[in-house]
């Protein structure tokens, strides 16, 4: 075989390869963007809200309702998710996570501690619909999706 046709058939197998190649790495771009699409569409959606049942002074808190996002921090600092304008409240006093298919609650070692339906939380804990949770004076009611 002369060498002119083998290069040619080297070349187009090569070119073969590298047409496979970058349909492959497509299709995986195409499905990662789907997945990631999915997955945004879910933490969008409203999976629950904190309600405000006794503002603990605050007047303007009266009524007042948060809904729940993967990771809601409480506090008073202005990063926070639920922003407490309670002296108190610790700057970073608490955070609700969604973890493992459930709500969970954590105090972050806050100077007044965090309660749920009157117990104080020394480790993390699972949150259920009807739970009252207080920070600083605030309490709040957490309501879930069934």
């Amino acid at each position: 075989m002369p060498l002119d046709v083998l290069l040619l058939i080297l070349r187009i197998a090569i070119a073969l390869a590298l047409y496979v190649f970058l349909g492959v790495m497509l299709y995986y771009i195409w499905r990662d963007v789907q997945s990631a699409g999915i997955s945004t569409a879910e933490r969008s959606r409203n999976m629950g809200r904190l309600i405000v049942v006794d503002p603990g002074g605050l007047a303007d808190m009266q009524g007042h309702t948060y809904p729940l996002q993967t990771i809601t921090s409480m506090g008073r600092a202005p990063t926070n998710t639920v922003v407490l304008f309670d002296s108190s409240a610790s700057s970073d006093h608490a955070l609700i996570l969604w973890r493992r298919g459930q709500w969970w609650l954590e105090d972050q070692k806050s100077r007044n501690g965090t309660t749920v339906n009157d117990i104080r939380v020394t480790e993390p804990i699972v949150l259920a619909s009807g739970d009252e949770i207080s920070v600083g004076r605030v309490r709040f009611r957490l309501e879930l999706e069934s």
